[in-house]
């Protein structure tokens, strides 16, 4: 039994390690021990066989990590056709051409969300969004969309979570989720990111699920908030052709 408890605990912590590098691309030994809060010399034993088997590179010269084509490798797999992510890219990517922004595709994990897919926008100054990022699910207009349509039940299992922020209007922000409901999309004004504004709506797929969150964003210079709300019954149109198809 204490051997298979000792073998889930590698397998968590070598996990962790990798989940390491959703924040930086390269990482030293003493960078990665302080992340996950773990001896070098643990750590030093668990890269050694991720290495192995081809998990992570180490660049011989500065001694640094990177991710290992075995991590490639593993993603090809991810574009089935039962894929969100490469099912709605060309919805997505129309989406785009009609409103000339950057287009986002967002699920709820945990206490986050995070960016799945994304189409960025073809004009000179454009919001960048990354592939993979993961974000807090308390603010910006795709976590207000992913928490006011999770089930009752998973809502209060967020705020109840000591994570969860110290809100100073709790219920004025319980009242902005039920408004949310209401007229079926979110929207946030350089709310998480200075300069940067969205608008999101919910996905709702063939079974009646929310199955992710739909945002176009862009920058402040030339999205207003009349602007988002002006996008909104586009980005429902496109969430509803997205959610027939998942």
């Amino acid at each position: 039994m204490e051997d298979r408890k000792l073998t889930v605990r590698a397998v968590e912590r070598a996990l962790d390690i990798l989940m390491c590098f959703t924040k930086s691309s390269e990482l030293g030994l003493t960078e990665i021990a302080s992340q996950i809060h773990l001896h070098k010399s643990t750590v030093h034993r668990l890269m050694a066989t991720l290495e192995e088997k081809g998990f992570v590179s180490r660049d011989a010269a500065t001694e640094k990590y990177r991710l290992g084509l075995k991590i490639w490798e593993l993603s090809t797999h991810l574009s089935r056709s039962d894929d969100p992510a490469a099912l709605l890219l060309p919805a997505m990517e129309r989406l785009r051409d009609r409103l000339g922004e950057t287009v986002s595709l967002y699920l709820r994990d945990g206490k986050d969300r995070l960016r799945i897919q994304a189409v960025q926008s073809n004009q000179a100054i454009r919001r960048v969004a990354q592939v993979g990022a993961r974000l807090p699910l308390y603010v910006g207009a795709s976590s207000k969309v992913l928490v006011a349509f999770a089930p009752e039940e998973e809502r209060q299992e967020l705020f109840q979570d000591p994570d969860w922020p110290d809100m100073p209007d709790f219920d004025g922000y319980l009242r902005m989720l039920e408004e949310i409901r209401g007229r079926g999309y979110a929207t946030s004004f350089e709310e998480r990111e200075p300069g940067a504004a969205a608008v999101a709506v919910p996905i709702v797929n063939r079974s009646g699920v929310v199955a992710a969150a739909l945002s176009v964003s862009g920058p402040v210079s030339r999205i207003s908030t009349d602007t988002l709300h002006e996008f909104a019954p586009v980005l429902k149109e496109a969430a509803h052709e997205m959610g027939l198809m998942i």
